[in-house]
């Protein structure tokens, strides 16, 4: 069983959001939240929020408690979002873009125990 949460538009570019997402790509939800409460990035806050928001899911859909069961991060996406260009005045009369990046973020949480299950019934 597997549950989604989504982050869209997020204010921030997709590259500085990925540098976090690669660190808890495939772990475990626990280590997963420790390591993004001490990361001192910008990007750590929405990418806790969120996770949490996913293992909340997760309970919501199976009906059981996330405490006790071993979820993981199945699929971790960072994808680019609508930019927003702006113009800032510039020497000698000229203007210079300013692009204000966003991200959409996508999280796929699963139960480690069904996963494995999966897998040894294709084989």
């Amino acid at each position: 069983m597997e549950a989604l949460a989504k982050l869209r538009g997020c204010p921030m570019s997709a590259r500085k959001m990925r540098l976090v997402a690669d660190h808890i790509r495939n772990m475990e939800v626990g280590p997963a939240l420790d390591t993004l409460k001490f990361t001192r990035k910008e990007a750590s806050t929405w990418l806790e929020k969120l996770l949490v928001s996913a293992i909340n899911n997760w309970g919501e859909k199976t009906g059981q408690d996330p405490e006790d069961f071993k979820l993981y991060i199945k699929t971790l996406l960072v994808d680019e979002g609508p930019m927003m260009k702006r113009f800032r005045p510039a020497p000698y009369g000229r203007a210079h873009r300013i692009r204000k990046r966003s991200n959409h973020v996508t999280i796929v949480v699963a139960n480690k125990i069904a996963i494995e299950g999966d897998f040894d019934e294709e084989e």
